[in-house]
């Protein structure tokens, strides 16, 4: 039961909308009502607006990062281990992915994903973020960006870091999730039209 509880406050935290929170902030219209429709922080930047997307990123990354270590602080003194962690982190994931407080339809999880990432090893979220950096310098393609980090990650996982191990197979999951998610855009990559960063979709006023 303790363990299911630590998965549910994880969901919770995961379903928190940062996209609709900063968009409310400034002002702005909802997120899924233009561009790629996706309660994300690449899709508020195509508001214009740097310092939403900006709090959307850092919001989204910071809720998995923060579950992470929560749980590794207090699931011991509940008896629990890796198990809580790894399963902590596909569910604050999933909570991004499938919010409960936006009917079940949320963002693609990829900066949720790399806060889970660093939570669960610096060296491992760094080797994401440089992945996604190097793609996205040299191709412009965001979503390229994250498809390709998103599939190296459970690599970096279990060949630098963890090895065999409940947190490979929970980074795994979320690759897979990920990719899938991506479904849209690989589509479009291939058809030689999907969006490069920079190329700015003005939002119905």
């Amino acid at each position: 039961m303790t363990l299911l509880a630590f998965i549910f406050v994880a969901y919770l935290i995961g379903s928190i909308p940062f996209a609709m929170i900063s968009s409310w902030i400034f002002r702005l219209p909802d997120p899924r009502s233009y561009g790629s429709k996706n309660p994300g922080a690449t899709n508020v930047l195509r508001s214009g607006k740097k310092i939403a997307a900006l709090l959307t990123l850092a919001g989204d990354a910071g809720k998995g990062w923060l579950t992470i270590t929560l749980t590794q602080s207090y699931a011991p003194a509940w008896n629990l281990g890796n198990e809580a962690v790894a399963a902590t982190a596909l569910a604050v994931f999933l909570g991004h992915v499938f919010p409960v407080f936006l009917g079940f339809r949320g963002g693609k999880g990829v900066a949720t994903a790399v806060g889970v990432l660093l939570g669960l090893n610096t060296l491992l979220g760094l080797l994401a973020i440089i992945t996604w950096l190097a793609v996205a310098y040299i191709t412009r393609y965001s979503s390229l960006a994250a498809i390709i980090a998103a599939i190296l990650s459970p690599v970096y996982t279990y060949y630098i870091v963890f090895g065999q191990s409940l947190y490979t197979l929970s980074v795994l999951l979320m690759a897979l999730m990920l990719v899938w998610r991506h479904q849209a855009n690989i589509t479009n990559l291939l058809a030689g039209r999907e969006s490069r960063i920079g190329q700015k979709k003005t939002p119905p006023q």
